[in-house]
């Protein structure tokens, strides 16, 4: 289907398809619609793959799956059989990498991997078997958000890495230069060779500007106190929408406004 749709719904994930009470249930009767569209609706989140095949199956989605940022793109065949596009670094590099930038700036950036249960609970809201699922990383490293002054001084350190860093509404994520969400947008297209489908991008916060960047169709969902100030800052001059509803409920209005535009 990505092969030959003239429009994919390229979609963020918490604080854009759903709530951060993990509720998807507004965004439902859209993604059915979509579906009897036979138009892609491909998850592009921070989130691991291992999450998003769990939210794949409750929404019964099928198409190709970007995660961890943009570290990596996942995708079934029609007979069953897998693929995968890696663009990130190894998790084991991007750590040693987090260590040496701690040095670099004099400031101890702890990764999720060293939160305690009762501290990962506290910042995601999740447990259990989520939370191990959310801890499954291979292609970023994410971490708790510096003060601001840190944050500017790490973007004097990153290059020397090749890394960069994206600021999300709870953690921040260190990622290799190769690897975001616009660039695995365009490896996506690449792959499937489908080089004039236009692109319908929703996000909701920093980690999503590359995401909305390389879309054709800009979408800034907003949470129930607002966009995100940062988000817009970065976004400046380039044409957007931000929806006058917050997470679903947004999500499901702006979709269904510009799919009925476009098809």
């Amino acid at each position: 289907m990505i092969n030959s749709s003239k429009v994919w719904v390229v979609t963020d994930i918490d604080g854009t398809l759903m709530d951060h009470s993990y509720n998807y249930a507004p965004a439902k009767e859209t993604i059915r619609w979509l579906q009897g569209l036979n138009i892609p609706i491909i998850p592009c989140t921070s989130k691991t793959a291992a999450e998003v095949k769990v939210i794949r199956r409750e929404l019964n989605l099928r198409d190709p799956y970007i995660v961890e940022n943009g570290g990596a793109i996942y995708g079934e065949n029609a007979d069953g059989t897998t693929w995968d596009l890696i663009l990130g670094e190894a998790y084991k590099k991007l750590e040693n990498i987090l260590r040496s930038l701690s040095t670099d700036v004099g400031y101890s950036l702890k990764p999720l991997n060293k939160l305690t249960d009762k501290e990962a609970i506290k910042l995601t809201g999740l447990e259990g078997n989520a939370l191990t699922l959310m801890r499954d990383r291979h292609w970023s490293m994410p971490f708790l958000n510096p003060p601001i002054d840190i944050e500017i001084k790490l973007g004097l350190f990153i290059a020397k890495y090749n890394v960069d860093i994206f600021r999300g509404n709870r953690m921040s994520h260190l990622l290799s230069r190769n690897s975001n969400k616009g660039r695995a947008i365009d490896k996506l297209i690449d792959f499937s060779n489908n080089l004039n489908v236009k692109v319908i991008g929703l996000g909701d916060s920093p980690n999503d500007f590359p995401l909305l960047k390389r879309s054709d169709y800009k979408v800034v969902i907003p949470s129930y106190e607002g966009p995100n100030q940062q988000l817009i800052k970065e976004l400046g001059d380039i044409d957007y929408i931000i929806s006058d509803q917050p997470h679903g409920y947004g999500w499901n209005k702006e979709v269904k406004s510009l799919v009925e535009k476009l098809i």
